[in-house]
């Protein structure tokens, strides 16, 4: 009886869970180059003798779909898409090194060039920061060249950094609350030379929203079956305790 009713409580958690990670999904489906959520559900390994060899543990987010959105012409010169399999670096929150996808830059205040969500963008040392200008542009191989503000019409553009473009190729990175890449256990990737970006273009989000609502039904309804199960478990425990109950 108490497997069966853990085999219920893990499921309703994991279900949950799941319909979380889908919900995540369906809000960023208009995203900048978000990648959706990828739920994993871990299996319960049998032994020869019929007993479980482990536990089972509920579903994680054990990546993102990595797969390209759509690419998007919008024109703007910040608006720049990775065209291969590249990612673009950034400064985390907490200062470490990060990945995305999401093409829509601009330039703060401060002049650090952010990321739409506001993460500064890595340059060969460090986060860009953009000097006063009259007119800035981003190159395919990620140089960027300005005019500096007040300068003489038809002054030649200077080259004041390149974004550093990095190949997730055979390392370990996994996706953050922050919808970022990490490396996994910490670390930074080295620079990818061959990387390329197109100008004027975002990527869009590759969440696809009819098949994240189909997965929406689907997974209520499994959540619907382990509550059911939850329920007989509860039934089978009271006729039980019925037969062993001594009559008065």
């Amino acid at each position: 009886m108490d497997r069966l009713v853990y085999t219920a409580m893990a499921g309703l958690k994991s279900q949950m869970s799941a319909q979380a990670a889908i919900a995540n999904n369906i809000a960023n489906a208009s995203t900048i180059g978000y990648r959706q959520d990828r739920v994993s559900f871990e299996r319960l390994v049998l032994s020869g003798d019929g007993h479980a060899s482990r536990m089972p543990s509920a579903e994680e987010i054990k990546d993102a779909d990595r797969r390209a959105g759509a690419m998007v012409q919008t024109g703007r010169t910040l608006d720049v898409a990775v065209t291969d399999d590249s990612w673009i670096a950034v400064q985390a929150t907490d200062g470490s090194e990060a990945y995305t996808r999401r093409g829509d830059l601009n330039v703060a205040m401060s002049g650090l060039l952010e990321t739409g969500d506001g993460f500064p963008v890595m340059g060969q040392g460090g986060p860009i920061t953009i000097p006063p200008h009259d007119r800035i542009t981003i190159g395919g191989d990620g140089t960027i060249s300005i005019v500096p503000q007040g300068a003489e019409p038809g002054a030649a553009s200077q080259i004041i950094d390149r974004i550093k473009l990095v190949s997730t190729e055979g390392s370990d990175t996994v996706k953050g609350l922050d919808n970022l890449l990490h490396v996994k256990g910490g670390g930074a990737l080295p620079e990818n030379m061959e990387a390329k970006l197109a100008s004027g273009t975002l990527e869009q989000s590759n969440v696809d929203l009819t098949m994240a609502l189909v997965d929406m039904i689907e997974n209520q309804r499994s959540y619907e079956v382990q509550a059911n199960l939850l329920r007989e478990a509860k039934k089978l425990d009271e006729s039980s305790a019925s037969l062993m109950r001594v009559q008065g």
